[in-house]
């Protein structure tokens, strides 16, 4: 045999035996899996044979024998006992450790065991739950069905039948029946709905009746309109030819009648200042202009549609509106809101204009407005000056809109709304105060309410409905009001635009009561406020006791003489002149002098402010402003006078004596003469 063969031959056996290795492993190892398969499911046998009680009891007494041993090989170390003795012992106590082990898998086991009969427990629980709970819900749909059934009504019962006794009393007996219907509530029944349909038969054939008889009357009232109709041409005609005599006679009966035809469509209290302006024209002042502006169709729709409740925002029918017109853009909040300020702020379509003519030219131009929603007059303000006017810088605003006619009558500013229910109208559409939209729909002046008839108490209900007796009752008075503040006011422009060049006109009616010269000068006319007005400190007084309003008209006055000069802070209210304007003045010269450090300073104030009533009269009360600071130009000179006279200075005195007077001072107040005897031409002590 070769050494191939050999080599091949032994490979060949290897190979067998590796295989044969395999095989017996594999056995081995199925036989171990068996062993232990059947060793792990005799312990859960195991588990059912036995009771947790019993285990406890097997627990502890083995303790209690590893613990004895523990003990015993303590012992028998110290005594120095054999090596097989301790190894005896050791093997004892790991057997009883096996035991321990044994008897936690079986713990393990056993909870295994609870919790898989837990978890079965549960889902039969669930089960019985989900089975519950599908009958509750077959019960409840039963009942729906139940009451649906119960609640069911028939369509004859919505039909409201007669009694029972106008039923056998009215119908006919082959309706009624009586004999078999009383016995029988569903024949009864049957018999009312019959004789309904009856009766429902003959108001069907009534109001066919009644629409025959409409539409001949309405063929009729078409006929007699249609004559009517061909008719108004040839009356229009015939007006038409007599406007020439209309003319000729002045006589315009054409225009008045369409005046008052366009004032039929005006608002109750527009209509009622219209037609009470118009009567004290005709009857007390000729050059008083009435006429009605605006847009008469949409008064016309306004009228035949009938007044409409505005509502909130938030009200059903807008929100089935929105829902009609979802697919439109969303309207942001800005959006919403002027929306609302428009429906609450709307005028009406006509206005009222009225137009006065002064005689010196100047032309006071007034339109009233009516607020639909807030049911309010309003006045919108213009003035057409003549040119011969004087401009003045101070007094720029003197004939402005909103201060020409500011207390017209005491406390009538119009910067709020007469109308207490303005408030809370406005509140609820979520708008700011009446006052924030005054340049948008003019100011609501109380009287204008009075010229329409409206009147608003404090304390008491206001009716809406114009009463004429109120519009004529002011009438009169308020058109002289109007005229004179006119007139004041362009009375007032033309004095301050003579100060701001340093001049001091005088009326001849007034010059009497002045001296022939008067050597201090006005230099400086200028505007001020009430914040420079309460910075100062002899203005205190006044500011307390409230005679100074921040409404009022501030102005500035600087007088001079050599190197003394005086400030004078001029108030003036808007009802001037019948309030007199107040003079406040200091004096510096030497060193400040005012009301608070020297008498005589406040004595010259007593001088232009009390007793102004000297300086005023009926016809031309309207200079008081000049005459007032004439006469503190006076006492200037006095004050300047008497003070250089009494001073004990050497040389030369600044300010000469100009003034003739008697005494330089009197009585235990050393009062100045500040008063004028236009009689002899001296000062003398009041």
């Amino acid at each position: 045999m070769s050494k191939e063969e050999k080599t091949e031959k032994r490979k060949r056996s290897l190979k067998k035996e590796t295989a044969e290795l395999k095989r017996i492993k594999q056995e081995s190892a199925s036989k171990e899996a068996k062993l232990n398969s059947s060793l792990f499911y005799a312990e859960e046998a195991e588990v059912d044979t036995r009771s947790p009680e019993k285990d406890v009891e097997i627990f502890k007494s083995t303790c209690s024998d590893i613990r004895e041993t523990m003990l015993d090989i303590k012992a028998r170390k110290d005594k120095k006992a054999s090596h097989d003795e301790l190894e005896a012992k050791r093997v004892s106590v790991l057997l009883d450790f096996m035991t321990l082990k044994k008897l936690n898998r079986l713990a393990h086991v056993r909870c295994k065991k609870v919790r898989e009969q837990t978890n079965d427990a549960k889902q039969r629980i669930d089960h019985y739950h989900l089975q519950l709970q599908n009958l509750l819900y077959e019960i409840m749909h039963l009942e729906k069905e139940i009451t649906k059934c119960l609640e069911f009504k028939s369509k004859d019962e919505e039909i409201e039948l007669v009694t029972l006794d106008d039923f056998y009393k009215t119908a006919p007996a082959d309706i009624s029946r009586p004999d078999s219907t009383q016995a029988d509530p569903h024949l009864q029944r049957l018999a009312r709905l019959d004789w309904e349909l009856e009766q429902r038969k003959q108001l069907a054939k009534k109001l066919k009746d009644s629409k025959q008889s409409k539409e001949g009357l309405a063929q009729e009232i078409k006929n007699k309109q249609e004559y009517l109709e061909n008719l108004h041409p040839k009356l229009k005609t015939v007006l038409e030819a007599t406007k020439p005599v209309q003319e000729y006679l002045d006589m315009p009966f054409d225009q008045i009648r369409e005046e008052q035809e366009t004032a039929r469509h005006l608002p109750a209290a527009l209509y009622v200042l219209y037609m009470q302006t118009s009567a004290y024209r005709q009857a007390c002042d000729k050059d008083l202009q009435v006429s009605i502006i605006g847009e008469l169709d949409e008064a016309k729709a306004i009228k035949s549609s009938g007044k409409v409740v505005e509502e909130d925002s938030d009200s059903d029918q807008e929100e089935q509106e929105h829902a009609k017109k979802s697919k439109r853009r969303r309207k942001t909040v800005d959006g919403r809101v002027q929306e609302r300020k428009q429906k609450a702020l709307k005028k009406h379509p006509l206005a009222v204009k009225l137009d006065m003519n002064c005689k010196d030219g100047n032309n006071l131009h007034l339109t009233f407005n009516f607020l639909m929603t807030l049911e309010i007059i309003t006045v919108n303000i213009s003035l057409s000056l003549a040119d011969s006017n004087t401009s003045s810088v101070s007094g720029s605003d003197l004939l402005a809109p909103e201060s020409v006619l500011t207390d017209l009558y005491p406390g009538d500013h119009g910067k709020t709304s007469p109308n207490p229910a303005n408030k809370y109208e406005l509140k609820k559409l979520g708008l700011k105060d009446f006052t924030s939209y005054i340049t948008e729909v003019g100011w609501p002046y109380l009287w204008a309410q009075w010229l329409g008839g409206l009147q608003f108490l404090e304390n008491n209900a206001s009716s809406n409905t114009p009463e004429e007796d109120v519009s004529f009752a002011h009438m009169q008075q308020t058109i002289r009001r109007l005229k004179q503040r006119v007139r004041s006011r362009l009375c007032l422009m033309k004095q301050t635009a003579a100060f701001e060049t340093g001049n001091v006109v005088v009326d001849p009616e007034y010059q009497a009561l002045f001296p022939s010269k008067v050597v201090s000068r006005l230099s400086t006319w200028k505007r001020s406020t009430y914040e420079d007005f309460s910075a100062l400190p002899h203005t205190e007084a006044l500011l307390t006791d409230e005679i100074v309003e921040e409404s009022d008209i501030f102005f500035t006055a600087v007088i001079e003489r050599g190197s003394a000069k005086m400030t004078a802070q001029v108030v003036m209210t808007h009802d001037y002149p019948k309030v007199a304007p107040i003079f406040v003045v200091s004096v510096l010269w030497q060193h400040e002098r005012t009301a608070l450090n020297d008498k005589h300073v406040k004595e010259m104030e007593e001088e232009v402010n009390v007793h102004h009533e000297e300086l005023m009269k009926t016809k031309s009360c309207d200079t008081i402003l000049s005459n007032q600071v004439q006469r503190l130009l006076m006492c200037f000179d006095i004050y300047l006078e008497t003070e250089a006279a009494g001073s004990e200075e050497e040389g030369p005195m600044e300010i000469s004596k100009e003034k003739i007077y008697n005494r330089m001072l009197r009585g235990p107040s050393r009062s100045k003469p500040y008063r004028y005897c236009p009689d002899i031409g001296i000062f003398t002590h009041r």
